[in-house]
């Protein structure tokens, strides 16, 4: 057995709404809390007697007093009026000074916490039966006064309970309290018209005979009579379902509290007194003014004949009737659907482990209620109620007892345990005393003593479960009421504790403390928990107190063949008969009230239940066989799981060593993350100006030819050096995890074009045929990020020239509605089914028979999916192996404005723009940056003005009216992002701001961002000027730019060996221009011959131009082909 000592793992419970919203669930299960009892005395007390409304009250009268007379009827109203109120008493106390709901109450009364559930189980049954009879009794209504077929009528009493009931007393409460002036004065107005009316004297009514027996008191009819009127008991557990509700008994409410728990708890049978007294005097009226017995017993035929002596026009006695019933009925029907849904909650969740939510029961015992009516249960009101009154006083009588007896005498404990944790599964002092009660009662009523003796069974349940209760308590010297003790909580005690399981605050007496995991927990948890296996009980379970009972009363040969296994089947299957039983019985009485042949039909469902019973006993072994293989597989995991905690503790000290070497590891490489950053930070500061006056000196006009290829060289040296340092910056932010993504305009026809040249010539060397598409309605220039986009085509095409023995390439391009489609398909290998996912996982590389292994790291389609992803496109695969496949990456492109297009601006220098003159103020406190920005930026007409701290610059933005402000975001005191901030705070109109940093882009993130581009050192001027192009509207006064000269040819003499040329080739593509000159070295030692190539080759390399070196490689490639 796995136990909390070996710190099991706690798993969180995650509840549907239902369970979760204590709104909906009205601490369905569990302890009311004090914080939940807000409502005040009167207002609970006024919600729990608006169940007296229900008007089969009226229909119980009527119907013993038209079936046994006016004496006898009376009688049994007045004795068993006095014994529901007596046995209330006890039971309204406990629950309200405890905060429980009956089942809850039962559990700590004798019967245990699945001792219970049979309780549950009748009171369930109540809820819904009498559901079904007060529905019936509205559906008869809403047909008498409205026309409403029954089947109708039967849905629409049924339906309209539940969204009623939704949330629980927060709902019901408002509800009771705003129909009960209405009630009260529609009930009262029928009663004084009809007293008015002297249609039948006091003297008629209590002469009344009925249809059996002669008009004087007769013990048997008596008894009968009291049957149906016992099978009200349970009522008083639906006054404890609002009882719990009240506020806690204290100093200045005493009075009040007592006179709530009085009045609205056993006190409800004073107006049912009343109401079945007034059913049986209008039933009698009804019949000597010609109604049939059967009509004069329907409430809505009572008082609709009432409401016709206080009302001249049938049409609004009709209209009162119908109002009246439906507003009577729906106030106990409430009621019943929500004392149903605890029920069947309380009842499933034990046996289950499971608890969907309070509402799903409230549709279900709805449900049932529906099919009951549909049964026609209301014409078997007295059978039904007079045989179903036995098992609910043997219950109530137990609780009596245990409450009123028992725990005054000390012979049960004087608090009320309803939690799991603490309690026997079965205490035999309850379940015994009902159950000997219950058996013996039903016996009786079933003709065991005779047809005389069977009205008297309910005063034989009560009286036995009385007697049996302290007896059982006795002999059993009540060890069975608690399993653990443990201190009892102040009952004034209101702070939360948290569950260790679903994590949720509950005051101290909803927790126990859990062994199991090592904790507190709350009694919801704690009943639906099915792990544990009860292991904080010793010998509590039902399979434990089942060995041990066998033990003690069989030898010890006999007693290990009757295993908790014999004992789970016995108990199932006497379930199962029972039910079958009870719903036979149901049955019967169903089709011989209508005059059926009793005999006849008693013996064919006899030989139902014998054919139900076989049945009962064959399928019933699956579900043990299945539940002891459950058990085991539980066990099996709980000793494999003792096993692996047992490892994991042995491995702890190995696992604690490799999270410090891990620790140490990250923290080696945030420290080289941190010094690769900071390296870039100081290469781009004087690159900056490096690049900046290369760029001036490139496009100037007094440069010499000469001059001017040697600042070309210059300018491409620090372009490659910028995009070494962008590299090493690229490194470092995957490692972080953050990518950043440009947005940028691009020319894409430009840039289709490049591509398409280089491909193109790849394919070639390949002996690939390559093949290009675009549409007409392709844009000019997109936004987007130029390099993201050129790796995603670029391994793409790579991939599919490389997979390809022979056949052709294919790059269409597709544009629609913003979006732009790359279709990359190849006639190569093909991809398996079962490997189209993992080519994308990293450092997979698909490897086919016969074929030797491509080179390669095993990223490329990794960083492909990831760049998609990052630019908001999609990326997916199709291919049949041996064919070919197709890439397709979805990407949206939106074309940029022609108003912020900069045409040509990459092709022609740019010397001014048309336009007042505008003023640049640019903030850096690197001098050299602000004399390059002052410099570039005046040649071509702007006024900058420079400042070299952000506290001066955001004084002189504030002073002046800058049209564009260029703000270096690091800088000591004032950064950047502060001065953006409190300029757009301060300056109403909205001032142009470019961020500039050597830095990686780390935006601060507001939802409004401050700022309106960002540009990284070194600044290229190309890209700054279709910054300020765009945010100031622009015109360019340009010039074409000077036309590079032709570079130097490299195709005569003798061709460097084709492994020398790959070897050049693949140096080339990662820009590694130190390699390249030691390769070249290296060839021109081993192959003298090719020296005047070489010298070409090496000219480019030294001038940086590696477009022109990857240009001439490849056309030596293809000249040696």
């Amino acid at each position: 057995m796995v136990v909390g000592q070996q710190n099991i793992l706690r798993e969180r419970r995650q509840y549907n709404r239902w369970v979760a919203d204590e709104s909906l669930e009205d601490y369905a299960l569990r302890f009311t809390a004090v914080r939940a009892r807000k409502w005040s005395i009167p207002r609970v007390a006024n919600a729990a007697l608006g169940t007296v409304s229900f008007l089969v009250l009226e229909a119980v009268g009527a119907a013993i007093t038209l079936s046994f007379g006016f004496t006898n009827a009376v009688a049994a109203i007045l004795v068993v009026g006095a014994i529901i109120f007596a046995l209330g008493l006890p039971i309204s106390f406990y629950a309200a000074k405890h905060g429980v709901d009956i089942d809850l109450l039962t559990r700590g009364a004798g019967f245990g916490y699945l001792g219970s559930t049979i309780t549950s189980l009748i009171y369930a049954s109540f809820t819904f039966i009498f559901f079904a009879l007060e529905a019936a009794v509205m559906a008869k209504a809403l047909e008498l006064c409205f026309g409403l077929p029954l089947f109708w009528g039967y849905l629409l009493s049924a339906l309209v309970a539940i969204p009623l009931v939704t949330y629980g007393f927060t709902f019901l409460n408002r509800f009771q309290f705003w129909t009960q002036i209405v009630w009260v004065i529609l009930q009262a107005v029928p009663w004084i018209a009809v007293g008015a009316a002297g249609l039948m004297s006091l003297g008629e009514w209590t002469a009344f005979r009925g249809r059996l027996g002669d008009g004087g008191f007769d013990l048997m009819l008596f008894g009968a009579a009291a049957a149906v009127v016992f099978a009200l008991v349970p009522q008083n557990a639906e006054q404890v379902d609002f009882l719990r509700f009240l506020p806690r008994r204290r100093a200045g409410n005493h009075a009040g509290w007592w006179i709530a728990v009085i009045c609205a708890g056993p006190g409800w049978i004073v107006p049912g007194i009343l109401k079945m007294l007034a059913g049986s005097f209008l039933a009698v009226l009804l019949v000597q003014q010609g109604f049939t017995m059967e009509n004069a017993s329907q409430p809505a035929q009572m008082y609709l004949f009432a409401f016709g002596q206080a009302f001249a026009q049938p049409q609004v006695a009709i209209a009162l009737t119908g109002l009246f019933v439906v507003i009577s009925q729906l106030k106990i029907n409430v009621t019943n659907a929500y004392a149903g849904s605890l029920a069947w909650s309380n009842f499933f969740s034990r046996l289950t482990h499971t608890h969907p939510g309070r509402v799903v029961w409230v549709v279900f015992n709805v449900t049932l209620a529906w099919l009951l009516m549909e049964l026609g249960i209301y014409q078997t009101l007295e059978r039904t109620l007079g045989l179903y009154s036995n098992i609910p006083v043997a219950w109530m009588g137990t609780v009596f007892a245990d409450l009123a007896i028992n725990k005054p005498l000390g012979l049960s404990p004087r608090h009320i345990e309803f939690k799991r944790a603490y309690l026997y599964d079965i205490n035999p002092v309850g379940l015994g005393a009902m159950l000997t009660a219950s058996a013996l009662a039903i016996a009786i009523y079933g003709g065991v003593l005779g047809d005389d003796w069977r009205g008297l069974a309910p005063f034989v349940a009560l009286g036995v479960s009385v007697l049996a209760t302290p007896l059982l308590a006795l002999v059993t010297r009540s060890r069975f009421y608690i399993a653990r003790h443990r201190r009892q909580p102040d009952d004034n005690d209101t702070s939360e504790i948290q569950c260790c399981i679903c994590e949720h605050y509950f005051e101290p007496q909803d927790m126990a403390g859990c062994p199991f995991y090592s904790g507190p927990i709350c009694s919801l948890c704690c009943s639906l928990d099915v792990r544990c296996e009860d292991s904080c009980k010793k010998s509590a379970r039902i399979g434990d107190q089942w060995n041990w009972l066998m033990q003690r009363l069989l030898p010890g040969s006999l007693s290990g063949l009757l295993d908790r296994r014999f004992a789970r089947y016995v108990a199932l299957v006497l379930l199962f008969t029972f039910v079958s039983a009870g719903m036979l019985a149901i049955v019967y009485v169903q089709m011989t009230s209508g005059g059926g042949d009793g005999p006849a039909i008693a013996a064919a469902l006899h030989n139902v239940f014998y054919a139900s019973v076989i049945f009962i006993a064959i399928a019933v072994w699956p579900f043990i066989l299945a539940s002891d293989s459950s058990r085991a597989a539980r066990q099996e995991t709980n000793h494999q799981t003792a096993m692996l905690m047992a490892e994991i503790k042995a491995h702890r000290r190995t696992d604690l060593q490799l999270q410090q070497a891990r620790e140490l590891a990250d923290a080696r490489n945030e420290a080289k993350s941190k010094y690769v950053r900071g390296m870039s930070h100081e290469l781009r500061t004087p690159l900056n100006a490096v690049l900046g006056y290369a760029q001036l000196l490139e496009n100037d006009r007094a440069m010499p030819d000469g001059l001017r290829h040697s600042v070309r060289v210059i300018r491409r040296s620090g372009d490659h050096l910028a995009s070494l340092v962008d590299g090493l910056l690229d490194i470092s932010m995957i490692e972080a995890g953050r990518l950043t993504v440009m947005r940028e305009e691009v020319q894409l026809a430009s840039f289709l074009t490049q591509l398409v040249d280089m491909v193109q010539l790849q394919a070639r060397d390949a002996g690939l045929t390559f093949s290009y598409s675009a549409p007409a309605n392709l844009p000019d220039s997109v936004f987007t990020d130029e390099k993201r986009l050129r790796q995603i085509l670029i391994n793409l095409l790579s991939n599919a020239i490389r997979y390809t023995d022979m056949g052709s390439v294919t790059l269409r391009i597709s544009y629609s509605g913003l979006v732009a489609r790359f279709d990359i398909e190849d006639t190569g290998l093909g991809i398996a089914p079962a490997d189209l996912e993992r080519i994308f996982d990293p450092f997979e590389r698909i490897e086919h028979p016969g074929r030797a292994a491509v080179s390669g790291s095993g990223l490329g389609l990794t960083i492909t999916r990831l760049l998609t992803q990052a630019l908001g496109g999609e990326l997916t695969v199709t291919s049949t192996p041996g064919k070919g496949s197709l890439f397709s990456v979805r990407l949206m492109l939106a074309p940029v404005p022609a108003t912020q297009r900069v045409t040509g601006a990459r092709d022609r220098v740019i010397e001014g723009y048309h336009g007042p003159r505008r003023s640049i103020l640019v903030v850096d406190d690197d001098s050299r940056q602000t004399d390059l920005l002052r410099e570039a930026l005046g040649r071509l007409g702007f006024l900058v003005e420079v400042e070299n701290s952000g506290a001066a610059g955001l004084a002189r933005a504030l002073a002046g009216n800058p049209d564009a402000i260029l703000l270096d975001i690091s800088m000591p005191g004032l950064g950047g992002w502060e001065v953006a901030r409190q300029l757009r705070i301060a300056k109403p109109r909205r001032v142009p701001i470019i961020m500039i940093s050597a830095y990686a882009p780390e935006f601060p993130g507001p939802e409004n961002p401050p700022h309106d581009d960002y540009l990284m050192k070194p600044v290229r001027l190309e890209r700054l000027l279709e910054s300020l192009q765009n945010l100031l509207g622009l015109e360019w006064i340009s010039r074409a730019a000077d036309q590079e000269p032709p570079r130097p040819g490299v195709t005569d003499g003798e061709k460097p060996a084709p492994e020398y040329l790959e070897a050049l080739s693949q140096l080339g593509q990662i820009g590694h221009l130190r390699g390249i000159l030691l390769k070249l070295d290296e060839i021109g030692a081993l192959q003298p011959g090719a020296a005047p190539t070489l010298a070409a080759l090496r000219r480019l390399t030294e001038n940086c131009d590696l477009a022109g070196f990857r240009t001439a490689l490849k056309g030596l490639m293809r000249h040696d082909t």
